[in-house]
C-alpha cells in the first residue's frame, strides 16, 4: 500500500477520558473546535494560517466575544479534522489510501488552498492521489471504497470519477503487461494452491483474462456499476469476461445464489444487485451461461424483481436454453402457489425458443438507391432442437411428482415440443407413468388424453417390457405396443419402425368391428386400465405369435418375401389371435376413428435403468373381473 508522510514535528495530540483532545504544549490555547460531541483544544495561529474557512469563523466568534467555533458538519468528522489539525502544526501525519480522501475532503471544506499558503493541504494531497494511489490497482479500489460515506463532495471534487477511470483502463491493459498483484481464487494453478512441492514462489502462468473480477466484487453496486459501464465502454474487453466478472459477483454478493436459492433479509438490496447485474449483461449471446441466466431469473422471481427484468432474462434464456439441464430449470413457484414448480416461466421458456425458428431474420443489405430486406429462415438446428426436448421430457418426469400439478398443464408443455422429431418416446413415456403413478384418481378420459402424447411405435425394447407390465397404463396402449412390438419383430428391421400399411393402422385404430361384444360399454373398457390377469394374456400371446413368427421368418427369408408380404402377414395373425380370445372380444366392438391417434413429442431418453426396476413390482389398482 502506498503511503506520504507529511510534516516533521512529533505528534503530540492527546486524549482525555471526555472526548476533549488537545496539543500537549507550553502554550495555553486560545480556541475551541467542537464537532459533535468532540471537542479540540488548540491555538489560532498555525490553523488560521492555512484554513481560509477558520478565519471567518474565528473573526465571526470574536464579534461574539467567543473563542468556540463548530465545524460538526466537516466531512470526515473528528479524525479528518485532526489530520488537517496536525498538518498546520506540523506535525507528521501519515497518508494512504484508508484516509486521502477524507483528508482531501476535509481540507477543501476548511478552505486550505494555495491562495492562503503555498503548498498547503490540497495541494499536496491532490499530487498523492495523481501520483502515487491512482497508479496503484489495490489502492485505487481502496479508495474509492471510501467514497461513499464522503458523498457528495467526494463526487463533486472528482475523486471518485478519477478512481473509476484509473480502475477500468488497468482492467483493460494487455495481460502481459500487468505486473501488480491482484486476488485471483477461484482457478489457481496447482503451485499457487500449495500442491506443487517444487514451486519456488514465482508466478509461472500467464495471467488470466479474468484476473481483475474479485477485486471488483469488494464494491458497493452502485460504484460497481459505474466501473462497468466504463469499462464497455471506454476500454476492449471481451463480452465473456464482462459475463465473468458479473457472475463473480453475483456469487459474493447474493447468498445463496450458488444453489439457486436466495437467502437474504435485505430484499430491497438484493433485489437491486440483481436488477443491476441483469442490466449490465452483454447483448452477444453466449457471454454468459444459460445456467447462470436461469440462476438470475430464480433469484428475480424470488425477490420480485419487475417484468422487465424478468422478461429480459425468458429472452436470453430462451436463446440458448439448449444450454440448460434439468435441475437448472425445476424453478421454485412463488408462495401461495398451489403447485410447487413454476410451470409458467418454463413455458415461456420454451415458447421463446421455438419462436427463433418461428421468426425468419430479417437482415439490411444497402442496394444502389434503395434499402433491401433479407429473409433467411430461423437458425435452429436439429441438435439444439434434441437438446431441449430430452430436457423438457426430463422435466416432466420431475414435475409429474407434484401431487397438485393439473394435467393441462403438463399436456400443454409435452404439446409444445410435440412438433420436434426424435428417435424415441422413452423419455415422454417415463413422465407420462410418473404422472400416472402420481395421480391415480385420474378419469377415464384423462388417462387417455395423457397417453396420446406419445407415440407407442417410438418405444425402444426397454421401454416395451416396462410397457406391456404397466397396469397404470390403459388397456388400448398395452395392445398398441404389443401390436408394434410384433410389427417391427415382424419385420425384421432393427428398431426402426416400417411405415404402417393401411390395413395395420386400421387395426391399431379399431376399426374391425364386431357385434359378438360382451362388454356393455366397450369404448370405456378399451381406456379401462389393463388388469394383471389381461396383461398376462397379452404377454403369453406375444410369446405364443413371436414364436410362431420366428418359423415363418426362416420360411420367407429363403423365399425372398418382401415386406408388405411381411406387414401382410403380421396384421393377419394378429387380427385372428385377437378374434380367438374372448379377452379381446370387446375390443372390436369400438367405433372406427376411437382408436386414439398418437400424435406426440419423440424423446431419446434411454428406460435401461429405471424402467426395469419399476416393471418388477408395480402396483394394482381397480381390478375388474377378466373375461373367461
Amino acid at each position: 500500500m502506498k503511503f506520504m508522510k507529511l510534516g516533521s514535528k512529533p505528534d503530540s495530540f492527546l486524549t482525555d477520558d471526555n472526548n476533549i483532545r488537545y496539543v500537549q504544549s507550553e502554550l495555553a490555547s486560545d480556541i475551541t473546535v467542537a464537532i459533535g460531541d468532540v471537542k479540540f483544544h488548540l491555538h489560532k495561529f498555525p490553523l488560521l494560517s492555512k484554513s481560509a474557512c477558520l478565519q471567518k469563523l474565528v473573526a465571526t466568534a470574536n464579534e461574539d466575544n467567543c473563542n468556540e467555533v463548530d465545524i460538526s458538519n466537516i466531512p470526515g468528522g473528528p479524525s479528518a479534522f485532526e489530520i488537517c489539525a496536525k498538518f498546520c502544526y506540523g506535525m507528521t501525519v501519515t497518508l494512504n489510501a484508508y484516509n486521502v480522501v477524507a483528508a482531501r475532503c476535509a481540507a477543501e471544506y476548511l478552505g486550505m488552498h494555495e491562495a492562503v499558503e503555498r503548498g498547503n493541504l490540497i495541494y499536496k494531497v491532490d499530487v498523492f492521489l495523481s501520483a502515487s494511489i491512482l497508479r496503484s490497482w489495490k489502492d485505487s479500489i481502496i479508495v474509492l471504497q471510501t467514497t461513499k460515506s464522503l458523498i457528495p463532495l467526494s463526487e463533486e471534487l472528482t475523486v471518485i470519477n478519477q478512481c473509476i477511470e484509473a480502475i477500468a483502463i488497468k482492467a483493460g491493459v494487455d495481460v502481459s503487461k500487468v505486473d501488480w498483484s491482484y486476488t485471483y481464487n477461484r482457478k489457481k494453478v496447482p503451485e499457487e494452491n500449495g500442491n506443487d512441492p517444487n514451486w519456488n514462489g514465482v508466478r509461472n502462468q500467464a495471467v488470466p483474462k479474468d484476473w481483475w473480477v474479485e477485486d471488483l466484487c469488494e464494491l458497493e453496486i452502485d460504484l460497481y456499476k459505474r466501473i462497468i459501464v466504463n469499462i464497455k465502454t471506454k476500454v476492449r474487453v471481451p463480452d465473456e469476461v464482462i459475463g465473468e466478472a458479473l457472475k463473480a459477483y453475483a456469487y459474493r454478493r447474493l447468498s445463496g445464489f450458488y444453489k439457486g436459492m436466495i437467502q437474504c433479509k435485505d430484499v430491497g438490496k438484493y433485489r437491486s444487485v440483481v436488477d443491476t447485474i441483469v442490466w449490465l449483461l452483454p447483448a452477444e449471446k453466449g457471454s454468459v451461461s444459460c445456467s447462470f441466466l436461469l440462476k438470475l431469473l430464480k433469484a428475480a422471481i424470488t425477490l420480485d424483481s419487475g417484468d422487465m427484468v424478468k422478461g429480459q432474462l425468458v429472452r436470453r434464456i430462451g436463446q440458448q436454453l439448449e444450454e440448460a439441464n434439468v435441475n437448472d430449470i425445476l424453478i421454485r413457484a412463488p408462495e401461495g402457489e398451489s403447485t410447487k414448480y413454476d410451470i409458467d416461466t418454463v413455458h415461456k421458456l420454451v415458447e421463446e425458443f421455438l419462436m427463433q425458428d418461428q421468426n425468419a431474420e430479417i437482415e439490411s443489405a444497402e442496394g444502389d438507391q434503395e434499402v433491401i430486406e433479407i429473409r433467411r429462415p430461423g437458425i435452429l438446428s436439429d441438435a439444439s432442437k434434441l437438446m431441449v426436448v430430452k430436457m423438457i421430457d426430463s422435466y416432466l418426469a420431475e414435475i409429474a411428482k407434484d401431487r397438485n400439478l393439473p394435467l393441462l398443464k403438463f399436456v400443454d408443455l409435452a404439446e409444445m415440443v410435440s412438433s420436434i422429431s426424435r428417435p424415441a418416446h422413452d423419455g415422454l413415456y417415463r413422465a407420462i407413468d410418473m404422472y400416472l403413478k402420481e395421480h391415480p384418481a385420474i378419469s377415464k378420459s384423462e388417462r387417455k388424453k395423457i397417453c396420446k402424447l406419445m407415440d407407442c411405435r417410438k418405444l425402444s425394447v426397454d421401454a416395451c417390457m416396462h410397457a406391456v407390465q404397466n397396469e397404470r397404463l390403459p388397456l388400448r396402449v398395452v395392445v398398441q405396443v404389443l401390436f408394434f412390438e410384433q410389427v417391427r419383430a415382424a419385420a425384421s428391421s432393427g428398431s426402426s419402425t416400417p411405415d404402417l400399411p393401411k390395413g395395420i393402422k386400421d387395426l391399431k385404430n379399431g376399426s374391425y368391428g364386431s357385434s359378438r361384444s360382451i362388454a356393455t360399454n366397450p369404448e370405456e373398457d378399451w381406456d379401462a386400465v389393463a388388469t394383471a390377469e389381461e396383461l398376462k394374456a397379452l404377454k403369453g400371446e406375444l410369446a405364443a405369435l413371436r414364436m410362431a413368427n420366428g418359423v415363418g421368418g426362416s420360411e420367407r427369408n429363403c423365399n425372398d418375401s418382401s415386406s408388405n408380404s411381411i406387414d401382410k402377414a403380421a396384421v393377419s395373425k394378429m387380427k385372428g389371435l385377437l378374434k380367438s380370445k374372448k379377452i379381446f372380444t370387446k375390443l372390436w366392438s369400438s367405433k372406427a376413428g376411437q382408436g386414439g391417434d398418437n400424435s406426440g413429442s419423440d424423446s431419446s431418453e434411454s428406460l435401461s435403468s429405471a424402467i426395469p426396476e419399476e416393471a418388477k413390482s408395480t402396483p394394482s389398482r381397480n381390478r375388474r373381473n377378466s373375461v373367461s
